[in-house]
């Protein structure tokens, strides 16, 4: 199994821990993930590794849709990808959510299904150079002949001559999406996967396989779920600090009609916990929020306790059907996890 690790977006201040990159893949990890919400950007930080790193795979998990259009995005992965050498960029895609689609980018939510399918192909197009891109989708057209247009548009090629080959991933959980995210595009960030949700991921995943037709499986696609793993022997002290995290996605990152990691958690069996979280996390009572997390959720979607703990613990993931796992946690986690999959001697890209 691979392994990635997770720098995240910045919080107040604008900071990597370039150390623990430069150990990772010192330890053989696979790639690093970047991350956006409404603060820095998913791209720029890889830039910045891709220039102190010599083959750490460079992902984006994720950049939002609506931050850039579909033709843009394929420009900065496809330049990165060539600074660092070529075959290194993964591009991670997702919606967001329509509070920040709409609230933070002035997008309109539309319809996040074809979005996503319209901008994978486009950008799939622009790597591939085979002509002038053109596009006639129900979300995104080039060239653009929509409300506004002076009908002069031209199908353009990149003069950048690209890696043809960068992967697309998506982010998301939904059933639509997966399937789709099988159908279109090269591997998956499953959102909220724990190893008891792996029979419906892949079904739904070799579903899309069979609409894509021409062979396409497993041998073509990756799926790569994060894991907060933490080295301990207090294991409800961990799960208090994952709580916050928890309740925020859970309660208050999306609107009440409309938060998918709501909607995971009921997927995963806790749909009374979900509600009650919701509530006290939109009523401003986040302590009581917090408190609603149950501590069997917590350990269900991570690696807690001590090191023999989480090597036992680690088989269910390992035969999960995941490709990968991206690991948040402290540098001895990064060490551990290193430990326990031979990274060092079969991860290295």
């Amino acid at each position: 199994m691979k392994l990635g690790i997770g720098v995240g977006y910045s919080g107040a201040d604008m900071r990597l821990p370039i150390e623990k990159v430069l150990r990772a893949e010192e330890l053989g990890y696979d790639s690093v993930w970047t991350a956006e919400a409404y603060g820095s950007d998913a791209i720029t930080p890889l830039a910045y590794i891709a220039a102190l790193t010599k083959r750490i795979r460079l992902g984006t998990g994720i950049m939002q849709l609506a931050g850039r259009a579909p033709a843009m995005c394929a420009m900065q992965v496809a330049t990165v990808d060539a600074l660092a050498g070529g075959g290194r960029m993964i591009a991670g895609l997702g919606v967001s959510g329509p509070q920040i689609v709409e609230g933070w980018y002035g997008q309109p939510w539309g319809r996040p299904y074809y979005r996503l399918k319209d901008y994978v192909q486009i950008m799939k197009k622009v790597f591939a150079r085979d002509e002038p891109v053109t596009h006639n989708g129900k979300e995104f057209q080039l060239p653009y002949h929509g409300p506004g247009s002076m009908g002069i548009g031209k199908p353009l090629k990149s003069i950048l001559h690209m890696n043809p080959n960068i992967p697309v991933w998506l982010g998301s959980g939904t059933e639509t999406n997966v399937r789709m995210a099988a159908e279109v595009a090269d591997g998956i960030l499953p959102l909220g996967f724990v190893p008891q949700t792996a029979p419906m991921y892949r079904k739904w995943v070799e579903e899309g396989f069979a609409r894509a037709g021409n062979g396409k499986g497993w041998k073509d696609f990756e799926m790569q779920s994060s894991v907060t793993v933490i080295i301990t022997d207090d294991l409800r002290e961990a799960f208090r600090q994952m709580k916050p995290r928890i309740a925020l996605y859970v309660g208050g990152m999306g609107h009440q009609d409309k938060n998918f990691h709501n909607d995971m958690m009921v997927r995963r069996g806790y749909g009374d916990a979900a509600k009650t979280i919701q509530e006290m996390y939109l009523a401003h009572r986040k302590g009581e929020a917090m408190e609603a997390v149950p501590d069997e959720f917590c350990d269900d979607g991570a690696l807690v306790g001590p090191p023999a703990r989480i090597r036992e613990r680690f088989k269910a993931w390992q035969d999960s059907g995941l490709t990968g796992i991206t690991v948040a946690g402290d540098d001895r986690a990064i060490e551990l996890m290193a430990e326990i999959t031979g990274a060092a001697k079969g991860n290295r890209g």
